[in-house]
């Protein structure tokens, strides 16, 4: 398996490029966020392993394929991450939820950030995680994100985003190198406000309706 997967399927790019549009209003903005998450927890989750069982159909008995005993964690990082929690639920409905917030300092542009929030399962350890940001752009916070995962003991991780840059691949692939990213879109790069080019502007803004 790729460490870095950019998911081509045509539903998904589609997607992507309405979430591009300036002229995407918030509602439509969510929407599409948490299809597009949905579609993404289809791919991040391909590998995760089956056993057989027979059920008894209607007509017959059948031997059919189930999930072997491994559990999901899905952990967002505040606030942008939110978004894409309710498509990726719709999905693996069994997995618990946590959440991470991260902020930057003050001095945006010193690479530095702190987290303000973090509320993890309890028995993460026992399960597959997947983090979720909308963006993966200078990287600084989903390194951190997964510093703070692997604290308490989480190995299993991988990372999902919609839109990445190469600057964030490459701070994240460093720091974590067996993490799997798993990206909609990766991008020219960063310009000097550290927004992604093209990108989406402002993601959490747009799914907030708060600019």
């Amino acid at each position: 398996m790729e460490m870095l997967n950019i998911l081509d399927h045509p539903l998904l790019q589609h997607k992507v490029s309405l979430l591009r549009d300036k002229n995407t209003g918030s509602k439509e903005f969510r929407e599409l966020v948490s299809e597009i998450a949905m579609l993404m927890s289809y791919e991040a989750t391909r590998d995760l392993p089956l056993k057989q069982v027979e059920i008894q159909t209607p007509v017959a008995i059948a031997k059919s394929n189930i999930i072997s005993g491994r559990k999901v964690a899905l952990i967002p990082i505040l606030r942008a991450g939110l978004g894409m929690v309710e498509g990726a639920v719709a999905l693996i409905p069994a997995a618990k939820v946590g959440h991470i917030g991260i902020c930057r300092d003050d001095d945006h542009k010193n690479g530095s950030v702190h987290v303000y929030y973090c509320k993890l399962p309890f028995d993460i350890k026992e399960r597959d995680v997947i983090v979720m940001d909308l963006m993966l752009g200078t990287g600084l916070t989903a390194v951190k994100a997964i510093d703070e995962i692997k604290k308490v003991g989480a190995r299993s991780i991988k990372f999902m985003t919609v839109v990445a840059c190469p600057e964030g691949v490459k701070a994240l692939q460093e720091a974590h190198p067996d993490v799997h990213i798993y990206c909609g879109a990766l991008d020219e790069g960063l310009n000097e406000d550290l927004y992604i080019v093209p990108g989406i502007g402002d993601g959490g803004d747009r799914i907030f309706g708060t600019k």
